[in-house]
């Protein structure tokens, strides 16, 4: 059954949900991401969503790659791995959004993004992204440290010093505009990006402001996503609370989201007649004390937002 059709992208619980692992690292600073796709499946995210009523078509694992030092490319590591898994995720994103499809991807590292972001845009639809992560990843290669996981935003915009076959990935111009990003979570910025938001006049709800008052923070980013014809989801675990929670990639002790609140914002924004995907990134396997228990509870979080 649908609801009130506000747009030719109205919601309608029987769309198909297409799952698509990016079990990458390669963008990462460590290995573990790479990990991630085959775990949430394992602990039963399928059964989760059918639980719900959802009907998923799980395309399996389109990329795969460990993390490695790469002495080639020492300001953008594994650039040719990352721009593969891109472009695989981006493929399988462009037919599913184009058919008015859903879909769940699974990463990976941050850089993963980029192919969803590349396959909405080639699907011809006007994006806006909503991006949950503490960091801001607006580093080009010469501000980084050679990870390009916290590069992404900055080759989604195409800024002065990223990488040409990254950046390009979404065709002729900037895969975005400015305006098309609304920062959610975000807390650690560095002084560039910290320049780079403010130039660009970046939409930005910050970690205190949804620790503080999350109906009101998430009811700001509904209504900047309402805007648009089609609403992309960023989700990196990093946001969460790690001690609360601790199965990202970076086990920074610093306050995030609880599980429960990162549940609500994603559920709230997934339940928009705009929404087409969400993009799942940064978690670690290693890091959960007991992964069957962690990845059982996240998956119930994730069907519960997607059901």
């Amino acid at each position: 059954m649908c609801s009130r059709d506000r747009s030719k992208w109205s919601v309608c619980l029987a769309r198909l949900l297409n799952i698509i692992g990016a079990a990458t690292s390669a963008g990462a600073y460590a290995p573990g991401q790479e990990r991630a796709p085959a775990a949430f499946r394992r602990h039963g995210l399928a059964a989760s969503l059918a639980s719900r009523g959802r009907t998923i078509r799980d395309h399996g694992d389109v990329a795969s790659f460990r993390w490695r030092p790469d002495f080639s490319r020492p300001n953008a590591m594994n650039l040719e791995a990352v721009r593969h898994a891109c472009q695989a995720v981006a493929n399988r994103v462009t037919v599913a959004i184009a058919a008015r499809e859903d879909v769940l991807v699974l990463g990976g590292d941050c850089t993963v993004e980029l192919g969803t972001v590349a396959g909405a845009r080639a699907a011809g639809v006007r994006i806006g992204l909503v991006y949950i992560d503490f960091d801001a990843d607006l580093n080009t290669p010469g501000t980084s440290d050679g990870a390009l996981d916290w590069t992404g935003v900055a080759h989604m915009l195409g800024l002065p010093g990223c990488e040409a076959s990254l950046a390009g990935l979404g065709g002729t111009g900037p895969m975005l505009a400015p305006a098309q990003i609304l920062y959610f979570g975000v807390e650690n910025i560095t002084p560039p990006e910290a320049a780079a938001i403010k130039e660009h006049a970046i939409e930005l709800i910050s970690r205190d402001e949804a620790v503080s008052d999350i109906e009101a923070a998430v009811a700001r980013a509904a209504g900047w996503a309402a805007h648009f014809d089609c609403v992309l989801v960023h989700f990196d675990a990093d946001v969460l609370a790690f001690v609360d929670f601790p199965i990202a990639e970076n086990v920074r002790r610093c306050d995030g989201l609880s599980l429960e609140q990162a549940g609500f914002v994603l559920k709230r924004l997934a339940a928009l007649p705009q929404w087409r995907c969400l993009t799942i990134t940064e978690v670690n396997p290693d890091h959960a004390p007991e992964e069957a228990a962690a990845f059982a509870r996240f998956n119930e979080v994730l069907a519960d937002a997607l059901g």
